[in-house]
Formats: structure tokens, C-alpha cells, sequence
């Protein structure tokens, strides 16, 4: 591996409980160099699994955390002045296409279109990148793919992706897992019983219930895992759920009150 991605090495195995035939699925689609999406709510696990896979497959992992101000020149790359002069820089998307890691788009959907659209020719039969600025075109290294995440919940007509972009990935879709696997989850992160585990699950799946009706966003199995080291820590559990869970996910009066209710209930 070239000594400029060593940093970017998944060194250490990441936690992952696999749910279904993901991890085969992803697999096989590295085998071929198939982009892959993957699409589910925040805090399910999508960005934990691609570090699990990369270690797997042993291949360095360069994350991009998107976001409405970005640009292109913020993913190929721009020129830069220092002390010797004007130099090229190559941006996380170049850097990943030259010496062959895995890139992950963090929420792509937040990027503006004219941003994503860059991602086209990696990832098409072409596995090219154009550096307009610097008149090179990059061939994308044979250990090379691109991988988004995507909140299909936020989707609107102002802020989706174009489908000349969806139709050149595979999908994996991701969703909170059932019950005795999120509580497995989460005595596994947290320290915490299982049976205290399962309790912090069984608050979360009401609140998911609410999603649509007063929540914009249930509790996330990450904030499960918030709660549990408050918890662990010795913070009694109504505090901790209402810290972690209740108030990062509604400001209303009303859906908090419903929400403690159901804290109240299992501790």
C-alpha cells in the first residue's frame, strides 16, 4: 500500500453485528468494484459497517463528511501557493481514485448536485477522474471504489439525489435492527446488562413510532449507546435517557413529556 494512505489503514476490527447478507453482499460488490449506496435513517450503523469493511478487506478507508458548502475542489483538489511556489493538492476523491482506497460519502445528499456529479466518471465502466484544473485525468487505481450514505427520511425535492447519480450504485438498505439484536448492540458498546440494554431498545422503538407524528427522527441505536455509557458511568437512568435520547430529538413540551412518560416506564 502506498505510504500516503497509511493513515487511512482501518488498523483495529470495528464492532459490527451483521443483521442480514450485507457483508456478503458488500463483498461481492468490491469483487467487481461496484459502487455501493447505502441507504437508511442516521445512527443505524451504515458508517460502522463500512469501517468493518474496509478492515476486512483490508483496504484503506478516506471518509468525507458532506455538506452543503462543499465543492468540487473540496473532493478532486485545487491548486495551492507556499514557500516554493504554486503546488497541486489532490482532494479526498483524488487521493482515493490515484493510489486505490475505498472513499466514503457521508450523506451525500447534503452536497449540491453540481458537487455529487464529479463522482460520475468513478463510477461508471470509465473508473476516470478529470482534474480540469491541472489538465490530468486520473485512472482510477484497480483497488478503487466509491461509496455513498444516504437518509432516504430527508429526501425533498430541493435536496435528493439525481437519478444519472442513484442508477450507478448497487443499495444496501439499512434500518434499525430487531430487538435482541440492537440490545445485543448496545450491551456490547456500552458495558451495560442486557437487561438494561433492553430497556434503552424498547424506549427507542416507541419513540420510532412517533416518527411522522411529532418526530421528524426516532432515537437512533447511536443514541442508545450514549445513554448506556451515562449509564455505565453511574447516571441514573431517567437522566441519562432524558440527556441522551429525550431532548437531542424534540424541543416540543408535549412529545417531551410523552417521551420521559416512556423512560418512566421501563426504569
Amino acid at each position: 500500500m502506498n505510504d500516503i494512505l497509511e493513515p487511512y489503514r482501518v488498523t483495529r476490527q470495528p464492532y459490527y453485528r451483521p443483521v442480514a447478507d450485507e457483508v456478503e453482499l458488500f463483498d461481492a460488490a468490491y469483487d467487481v468494484r461496484m459502487p455501493m449506496m447505502l441507504k437508511g435513517p442516521t445512527g443505524c450503523g451504515k458508517t460502522r459497517f463500512v469501517e468493518f469493511m474496509a478492515w476486512k478487506l483490508q483496504k484503506p478507508l478516506i471518509t468525507v463528511a458532506c455538506n452543503e458548502d462543499m465543492t468540487a475542489s473540496d473532493l478532486v483538489g485545487r491548486f495551492l501557493l507556499d514557500a516554493q511556489g504554486t503546488r497541486w493538492q489532490d482532494g479526498p476523491l483524488a487521493m482515493a481514485a490515484r493510489f486505490g482506497a475505498i472513499c466514503y460519502l457521508d450523506e451525500v445528499v447534503e452536497a449540491r448536485q453540481d458537487t455529487t456529479v464529479v463522482i460520475h466518471p468513478l463510477t461508471d465502466n470509465r473508473r476516470i477522474l478529470p482534474l480540469e484544473k491541472k489538465g490530468e485525468l486520473v485512472h482510477a487505481h484497480p483497488d478503487f471504489q466509491v461509496v455513498i450514505s444516504y437518509n432516504p427520511g430527508y429526501q425533498s425535492l430541493m435536496k435528493d439525489l439525481k437519478q444519472s447519480t442513484k442508477q450507478r450504485f448497487g443499495a444496501l438498505d439499512f434500518s434499525y435492527p430487531a430487538h435482541e439484536i440492537e440490545t445485543e448492540i448496545v450491551a456490547h458498546e456500552t458495558g451495560v446488562t442486557s437487561e438494561v440494554a433492553g430497556k434503552l431498545v424498547s424506549i427507542a422503538e416507541r419513540a420510532r413510532n412517533l416518527k411522522g407524528h411529532g418526530l421528524d427522527e426516532g432515537i437512533s441505536t447511536r443514541m442508545l449507546i450514549y445513554a448506556g455509557n451515562l449509564i455505565r458511568k453511574d447516571v441514573a437512568p431517567q437522566a441519562a435517557c432524558r440527556v441522551a435520547l429525550v431532548r437531542p430529538i424534540t424541543d416540543d413540551p408535549d412529545m417531551r413529556d410523552a417521551l420521559d412518560a416512556a423512560v418512566a416506564t421501563f426504569f
